[in-house]
């Protein structure tokens, strides 16, 4: 069995308030199709969803971004065509809050994948060389295979998005696929 795991696919990081752009809107329907895909074969699927609160001046990103994903906020909620396919079927996909890069930080992801006997975890979303990098890493250091869906990530840094793509592949042995 494999895990898909829909990183801060959100309305603040696609067109909001730390917005990816075009280059997220642009992969909207590929990160809903597969989010479909796996469920409908009976895969794992999470949405690791980045969650501030209002005003918190000890969060590290605050020196960072300006305040995004707000807890309770329509900026935080999923974006697009995902948002339909959550909808739809929510009793079966995983939703968790995250605080911090990795989806793995602070969180019970590392449990429930090893619970489920997953070995392999499949990364989708924004942004690449930011979040997708860091849970990258750390999957890759709790010893998981990694795919990286290159037609199914964006970041609003293109020179770090193809840096990270590279780095998936060359550091972390992480397969690249692309349809």
């Amino acid at each position: 069995m494999k895990a898909l795991v829909v990183i801060d696919f959100t309305n603040d990081f696609v067109d909001g308030k730390l917005p990816v752009g075009q280059p997220a809107i642009d992969i909207q329907e590929r990160v809903a199709e597969l989010t479909q895909t796996f469920i409908d074969h009976g895969d794992w699927v999470v949405m690791a969803v980045d969650m501030h609160e209002e005003g918190d001046i000890y969060h590290p990103e605050t020196a960072l971004f300006p305040p995004h994903n707000i807890r309770d906020t329509v900026g935080r909620e999923l974006y697009g065509e995902l948002k339909q396919v959550y909808q739809n079927n929510e009793e079966m996909i995983y939703w968790m809050n995250k605080t911090r890069y990795s989806a793995f930080c602070g969180t019970d992801l590392d449990i429930r994948l090893r619970e489920r006997g997953i070995k392999e975890v499949h990364l989708i979303g924004v942004c690449t060389d930011i979040c997708i990098l860091h849970t990258a890493i750390e999957a890759y250091n709790k010893g998981y295979h990694i795919t990286i869906h290159e037609d199914a990530v964006a970041s609003f840094n293109p020179e770090g998005h193809l840096w990270a793509l590279q780095h998936f592949r060359t550091s972390l042995g992480a397969n690249i696929i692309k349809r």
